[in-house]
């Protein structure tokens, strides 16, 4: 089928004229009147016919969405406070998209002793560098492993005298040029058979040059310009003409090939060498040139000084032989540090009053922008070009990302850096590598931010653990390890909302909603079940551990009370009563223990069956409005419990024992609770159970037919009789794989079963297991497909309907969440870089029949709305076991009493014999009785 209509949110197609037209339903009759509030019914209708775009089911969704308390009356106050907390928030999550994730920073063992002074990067071959003070050069792999270290030699002074100013490379002729406090310039070759010789040096400087920069034409790489910069405020500028031929001229007279040839700055002024020329300009006076760069679209060289008045001079170069023409910015304030965008032609400044300037070239009175948010003087500023971002660095350890166009900080870095109080600080970004070093003194620290490539793969940073789909809100919610809940949009796999550390530190193990789908259940391995809107605000918090850590697996919600089970052989439950405070403490179970082990998951059939299945692989069905046990499920042949410390029980020894089991040790955070069983077939932990809402009416069950579906450690998946306590079937779902989970979609017709490797199946039960058989059946059913949607373990199956199709969601521990066609091939991974459009048609629901009436006290109607959920499923979602046995007003039945089951068994067997009835049904329909 085709999806119509628009993919993203109403709230963010409307218009400026759109919010004119709803802010006049708001408007009171006159100036004085009272603000004008609006009922449900009438914000939907008057919003639709006013606007003219949308559909009255959007605006119904945008009510829902603003109406948090669920009061039913809108007023233009809250209209306006839920858009623009939706719009900033989008925008933010925008921002967010592009900010680096820096990997835990990692010192480098440096071989320096002496303050770094220079890094670089030479591309081939694909190496770092870095020098500090007294000469030490270090040579790093492209992983930044340190390869060697050498110490630089300068003939014109002794070893001990040697001070190393600065560093720059010079990648088109494979060089270097080291500065040192003996005022000269030395390059170093790369390529010579003695690696890193001093080929030239250039000599005569009047004062000591303290910055360098290099720039070369990328479509002339003869033409390039070294810029340097001196203490005594004097920026010169050496422009070469050939570069890759040779940077000097040699002296005619006959020299060895390897010795260094000494250049004087005065004879480069007087243009004895053809190979290139110098200007310069001294408009800094006596102050320190801190940084000098050479824009090479601008034909322009910009430097700065700490000095405060003119401390930022941009000196262009119009015509060889002719001087600088040297322009003043209007600062007040000293820089420390500069970088220039020349995709933006935004010059980037760090003052010494916290701030960032951004300049325009051509804007010399005041700058375009100005960043806030330093406390302390910024000392480093760089690009990232590709982005559209800036860094920067302030001396008290803080490093900022600021999203260039809108002038907002996007990223605060702190409490990683080291705690020196005085330090010389040097930054350098590598952005082809998304790579940045920070040097302190002698210390070198890398930040790395995670790859692009893996982030567009990626639907959580940690393991996913749950997945639930939304119909109400049209939306698919997924947790993490993390403690992070994401909501995205189902039709093109957007990200729309984020909240964090939901649960502090610890992991969120399981979701479910309640009957409206506005309430969301998340439950942590700290004990803790949190009750939120969709808004990301907590209206109760369930003590489910009783102020201890437990490992909750499945939360049930229900109409009349909440269940929570995973780590321990009683069942926790919540009662409407306790939900009046914040704090909710449980109350007691009337059933009291009744299993020998862990409770894992359950299960609800409407009106009042319950199921529970336990780590030793026991089942008992329960009367869930008395709450005690009818009958007990065990697993063939086995003689004794297997617990989860390996041990085996004799039941006599658990039945004797009183009080309850002390709760398991978590597991891994990042495993599901099927993950760390692998190969353990002699285990017999049910992992999850399902109710089979058979199309066919009520004759599997009585038939001696499945209606219970259960899978756990062994791989195996079982199909049960819960009227009559009998194993039906049976069958190895994923050979080698050890433990399995598995879901069922609400009609009963399609299992999906998944592996801890990633693979799920999808079979066909149409026809399965509808009677008895002779002995328990060992065939497996239909596979109808088998796909890989996952490359590790797989957390957590969800099947759902959006539109009228049928859809798998799946999470897992590699971090993904991902939608597949039910039966068909994956759609793809939320949050992907491409957007999906739903419209390929690979299932289409069963068409609902409705039957004719029969006698009247016979059967109540059988209910498709959500009276309880499947601990980790929304009510369209597959664990909504929601088809009545049981008129919704019948009678509980006592423990010993089953006259209510005979009493369906004549009303299926009047069914039987209903021709009417029989023509009606059609293959794979869903069918109603009503009485």
């Amino acid at each position: 089928m085709e999806t119509h209509g628009e993919t993203e949110l109403l709230e963010c197609r409307l218009r400026t004229e759109d919010l004119e037209k709803l802010q006049t339903l708001f408007l009171p009759a006159g100036d004085s009147g009272p603000a004008v509030s609006l009922s449900r019914e009438e914000f939907v209708e008057r919003a639709w016919a006013a606007v003219g775009r949308g559909t009255r089911e959007e605006y119904t969704r945008l009510f829902d969405s603003m109406d948090v308390s669920r009061e039913g009356w809108l007023d233009w106050t809250r209209l306006t406070t839920f858009l623009l907390l939706k719009l900033s928030e989008q925008d933010e999550q925008a921002r967010a998209g592009t900010v680096p994730r820096w990997r835990p920073p990692r010192t480098l063992p440096s071989p320096h002793r002496e303050p770094v002074q220079g890094v670089a990067f030479l591309r081939s071959p694909s190496r770092y560098l870095s020098l500090s003070k007294n000469g030490m050069l270090g040579v790093w792999c492209d992983e930044l492993g340190l390869l060697k270290s050498l110490r630089l030699t300068n003939e014109s002074v002794k070893p001990k005298d040697l001070w190393v100013t600065a560093m720059v490379a010079l990648p088109n002729v494979h060089k270097i040029a080291v500065a040192f406090t003996s005022k000269e310039v030395c390059f170093y070759d790369l390529l010579s058979k003695q690696e890193f010789s001093c080929q030239y040096k250039l000599q005569g400087l009047k004062h000591t040059a303290i910055v360098l920069d290099y720039w070369f034409n990328p479509q002339d790489p003869d033409q390039a310009v070294l810029s340097f910069g001196d203490v005594g405020g004097k920026v010169s500028l050496v422009c070469f003409r050939t570069a890759q031929i040779a940077l000097f001229e040699r002296p005619s007279a006959a020299v060895e090939q390897d010795a260094t040839v000494a250049i004087q700055l005065a004879d480069l002024a007087e243009g004895q060498h053809r190979c290139c020329y110098t200007t310069a300009h001294t408009v800094h006076g006596h102050s320190w040139v801190r940084r000098v760069r050479f824009l090479g679209p601008l034909e322009a060289v910009v430097s700065c000084t700490w000095s405060g008045q003119g401390s930022l001079v941009l000196a262009w170069r119009e015509t060889e032989g002719s001087p600088l023409r040297v322009t003043h910015f209007n600062t007040h304030t000293g820089i420390t540090d500069l970088d220039f965008h020349p995709g933006l032609n935004l010059i980037a400044t760090a003052g010494l009053n916290n701030h960032v300037y951004l300049w325009n070239p051509y804007v010399t009175s005041k700058p375009v922008g100005i960043l806030r948010g330093h406390m302390s003087s910024v000392v480093a500023v760089q690009f990232i070009l590709g982005k559209k971002q800036l860094l920067s660095f302030s001396k008290d350890k803080v490093l900022r990302l600021w999203d260039a166009s809108s002038q907002l900080c996007v990223q605060r870095v702190a409490g990683i850096f080291p705690k020196s109080q005085e330090c010389q600080t040097l930054l350098f970004f590598h952005e082809e590598h998304s790579r940045l070093l920070l040097s302190f003194n002698s210390q070198l620290l890398l930040l790395e931010a995670k790859k692009e490539s893996d982030r567009r793969l990626t639907s959580h940073e940690s393991p996913v653990t749950c997945v639930l789909y939304n119909a109400l809100f049209r939306q698919v919610i997924s947790s993490d390890a993390s403690s992070t809940i994401t909501c995205w949009l189902m039709d093109t796999g957007q990200k729309v909302k984020q909240f964090t550390r939901c649960h502090g530190d610890a992991e969120i193990s399981t979701m479910a909603l309640d009957g409206t789908q506005t309430r969301l259940f998340t439950a942590g391995t700290d004990g803790l079940v949190k009750v939120w809107d969709f808004n990301g605000h907590c209206h109760h918090r369930l003590n489910a551990g009783r102020d201890q850590a437990a490992e909750v697996s499945q939360v049930l919600v229900l109409k009349r009370t909440v269940l929570v089970l995973g780590w321990e052989r009683t069942i926790t439950v919540f009662r409407p009563g306790s939900f009046s405070k914040f704090f909710v403490q449980p109350s007691e179970w009337i059933g009291g223990v009744q299993h020998h082990d862990d409770v894992l998951c359950a299960a609800f059939r409407p009106p009042q069956t319950l199921v529970t299945g336990s780590y030793d692989g026991e089942i008992i069905v329960w009367n869930n409005s008395t709450e005690n046990a009818l009958r007990k499920l065990r697993p063939d042949g086995q003689l004794g419990l297997r617990s989860k410390s390996g041990g085996v029980l004799l039941r006599a020894n658990r039945s004797a024992a009183s009080g309850l089991k002390q709760p398991s040790s978590p597991s891994d955070s990042s495993l599901p609770p099927h993950a760390g069983q692998e190969g353990r077939e002699d285990c017999q932990a049910i992992t999850r159970l399902f109710f089979l809402e058979r199309q066919k009416g009520l004759g599997p069950l009585f038939l001696g037919g499945a209606d219970l579906v259960s899978c756990g450690m062994s791989g195996q998946v079982r199909f049960s009789n819960t009227a009559q306590c009998s194993l039906v079937a049976e069958f190895v779902a994923h050979k080698r794989s050890g433990s399995i989970i598995l879901t069922v979609d609400r009609t009963g017709r399609y299992l999906v079963t998944a592996d801890v490797h990633g693979g799920v199946k999808v079979w066909d039960l149409q026809d399965y297991c509808l009677q008895a058989s002779d002995g328990v059946l060992k065939q497996a059913p239909e596979l109808l497909s088998s796909l890989r949607p996952h490359m590790d373990c797989v957390t957590h199956l969800e099947t759902c309907v959006h539109g009228d199709q049928l859809f798998l969601l799946s999470t897992s521990t590699d971090c993904t969440v991902a939608l597949s066609y039910l039966p068909g091939h994956c759609v793809g991974i939320f949050g992907q870089e491409e957007h999906w459009h739903l419209g390929r048609t690979e299932c289409t629901l069963p068409t609902e029949v409705e039957d004719g009436e029969l006698e009247e006290g016979e059967m109540a109607k059988s209910s498709l709305t959500p009276q309880g959920s499947h601990g980790h499923h929304s009510a369209e979602g597959s664990g909504s076991q929601d088809s009545a046995l049981l008129g919704e007003d019948a009678t509980p039945a006592e423990e010993k009493d089953h006259g209510h089951w005979v009493r369906n068994v004549l009303v299926y067997v009047k069914r039987k014999k209903s021709d009417a009835v029989k023509q009606t049904q059609k293959p794979h329909a869903i069918v109603r009785i009503q009485g």
